[in-house]
């Protein structure tokens, strides 16, 4: 028991007397944040309703987690388009492109999903062909069949997520019209 210098008193050690004060603290603090935080539909943050407002806006009560509000800048208009540059490049955002340099912009698109098309639809066969409808050529490292059996999974997922991309690919030239490129590719 620590020592005492006056009677009836009890001497705490430094460290108690830390804690103490840490928690007489934390106590007017915890009682500061009374109203509960709803967080409603819209990703909208709100302590200033009250229970049956939450409720009939459909909001939750968020527990335990600590929020962290950042202001976002609202972008300025100068009310007037700025004239564009030579090189027909938008000085700014929101400006119209030209119908001649959006059709030279879905040419670029176009030219550049297709050579991505091209490049996983033979990523694709060549995955087709080493998997050889399931039944791919046992290596010199796979005398565990458990080892090959494994193999012969990562290469059907392979597949599987090589198909999808091709799939995906297709969509986006569909997308930009014209897919008669798109159908010739398959």
């Amino acid at each position: 028991m620590p020592k005492n210098d006056t009677p009836g008193r009890i001497a705490f050690p430094p460290s108690w007397l830390a804690v103490g004060l840490a928690a007489a603290l934390t106590v007017p603090a915890l009682q500061a944040q009374s109203n509960p935080v709803y967080r409603c539909p819209g990703n909208l943050y709100t302590d200033a309703l009250s229970a049956k407002e939450a409720q009939a806006r459909g909001c939750r009560t968020l527990d335990g987690a600590p929020i962290t509000v950042i202001q976002s800048s609202v972008p300025r208009s100068s009310g007037t388009a700025a004239p564009r540059a030579s090189g027909g490049a938008p000085s700014g955002g929101g400006e119209r492109v030209s119908s001649d340099e959006q059709r030279a912009r879905d040419a670029d698109a176009r030219r550049i999903l297709e050579a991505e098309l091209r490049k996983e639809e033979e990523a694709l066969a060549a995955l087709q062909k080493e998997f050889n409808n399931g039944q791919p050529e046992r290596r010199g490292d796979e005398r565990n069949y458990q080892k090959y059996l494994d193999r012969v999974e990562e290469m059907k997922a392979a597949i599987t997520r090589k198909e999808a991309d091709v799939a995906s690919l297709r969509r986006e030239l569909g997308k930009l019209g014209g897919g008669a490129s798109g159908k010739a590719a398959q």
